[in-house]
């Protein structure tokens, strides 16, 4: 896990780092709505039509590991949340809940990225 946080830290840190508080928001609303609007509105509704629900939330939560897959680890991560996600649209049969919990996850994952890679390595 501490690789994780270290690769991420070194490839978003640098492209973080400089934005504001509200560019960060803003970020975390619009990956929020973009991959929900993908995964879930498309991809698992799609599938849906086709397949059982469950295996349209397996395939698309899938998938949605496949697309972050920075280790394996962080795919099975991804993959977790992919099935979070995936449930709260099955639940709620629209996309508002995944929507807000992807781009509150997201928001607050940058603030903490952002916070560990501004205290790494501070001159002394």
């Amino acid at each position: 896990m501490r690789e994780l946080v270290s690769l991420v830290q070194e490839q978003l840190g640098p492209l973080l780092a400089p934005r504001s508080t509200a560019e960060l928001a803003g970020i975390a609303i619009l990956a929020g709505v973009a991959e929900e609007l993908l995964f879930r509105g498309l991809l698992q509704a799609g599938l849906g039509r086709v397949l059982s629900d469950m295996a349209a939330l397996a395939i698309t939560s899938a998938i949605f590991g496949l697309a972050h897959f920075l280790t394996p680890t962080y795919a099975l991560l991804a993959f977790v949340a992919g099935g979070y996600l995936g449930a709260w649209f099955l639940l709620q049969g629209n996309l508002l809940t995944p929507i807000v919990a992807h781009a509150l996850y997201d928001f607050v994952a940058f603030i903490c990225l952002v916070r560990r890679y501004q205290g790494r390595s501070k001159p002394e």
